[in-house]
């Protein structure tokens, strides 16, 4: 029994892998992308301000970042993309055998899996951080519910963090200060996503703040489904985002330890920070409308910061 069980399920592995690359050759083809142009607008359409860093790096690293990005915006989206967990697992386990495709030089047909292997030929990057990657969205799909904050914080490191990682590598930077930046800058940038997305996974009857302060601070989970805030909700997010600005703050205090000329690395130092700003002035009502407001002024901070070479 246990044997036609995962006879089944390695059918269904299958099946599932040869669909996923039908339907990325499809796609490339019948719009006549190249691999590098598919990454591209994959992260442009789902990791905008991603897309945003990434158009400000050099010359020489900025290919290899959008397919760095453009790996983590197809396993990030898995969740989005099945209606079961167990769908969900197999996709990742996808874009897991993919991984160790890729770094045996037998990449599958997909764009995005063709364009890691071409980078990987120009820069030496860690498989270790791609792994990471694929781990932090394994448990996020195993168990969505964050018990306290450094379990908060351990997957920001490893879903966000490490693609720092991977761009400190592609620039072929080897820094302990760069790396403890880089460190800090990604969990804070994961928490800070994790809080915008609040309003989004409620409305799915997930949450996403951690479970000790909700019980701490005796705050409905149904009232946070419904999208209401209130005192005690406020307080939590006031804890987390201060947990967020904390290493904000660890990373600013290294700035003089990192050399200036990988600082547009590190540009999404401005976004996280400014969103903890507007929680803030909005006075932590995460469920606010003009915290879901787009940034239309994000394109030209950008460019300023990296005009004027500074993070802060």
């Amino acid at each position: 029994m246990r044997m036609s069980c995962y006879l089944l399920w390695k059918s269904g592995q299958r099946c599932l892998n040869i669909n996923l690359q039908q339907q990325c050759t499809r796609l490339m083809s019948t719009t006549k992308q190249s691999p590098s142009e598919y990454c591209l607008n994959l992260v442009k359409k789902h990791d905008y301000e991603g897309f945003l860093c990434n158009l400000l790096l050099k010359n020489e690293i900025r290919s290899a970042a959008f397919a760095i990005r453009a790996f983590n915006v197809e396993i990030a989206t898995v969740e989005d993309h099945v209606q079961d967990k167990r769908n969900g697992l197999m996709r990742l386990k996808f874009w897991d055998d993919t991984i160790n495709n890729i770094y045996n030089d037998l990449p599958p047909k997909t764009p995005t899996a063709l364009e890691l292997h071409r980078i990987l030929k120009q820069h030496k990057l860690s498989k270790h951080y791609f792994k990471r990657l694929i781990d932090a969205r394994y448990a996020k799909l195993e168990n969505s519910r964050f018990n306290d904050l450094s379990t908060m914080e351990k997957y920001a490191e490893n879903a966000f963090s490490s693609i720092l990682y991977l761009l400190l590598e592609a620039n072929g930077t080897k820094d302990l200060n760069c790396d403890h930046f880089a460190s800090h800058l990604g969990k804070a940038c994961g928490i800070v996503t994790l809080i915008r997305a609040i309003p989004y996974y409620s409305q799915k009857n997930i949450i996403m703040l951690p479970m000790d302060l909700i019980e701490e601070n005796k705050v409905s989970v149904k009232s946070i489904f419904r999208c209401e805030s209130s005192r005690e909700l406020k307080e939590i997010l006031f804890q987390v985002s201060s947990c967020a600005n904390s290493h904000l703050q660890k990373a600013r205090s290294l700035k003089d330890k990192v050399p200036k000329e990988i600082y547009p690395i590190f540009l999404p130092f401005l976004i996280a920070e400014d969103y903890l700003e507007k929680l803030r002035q909005h006075d932590f009502n995460i469920f606010d409308p003009k915290l879901q407001r787009k940034d239309n002024l994000l394109p030209a901070k950008l460019y300023l910061r990296k005009m004027l070479n500074r993070l802060f």
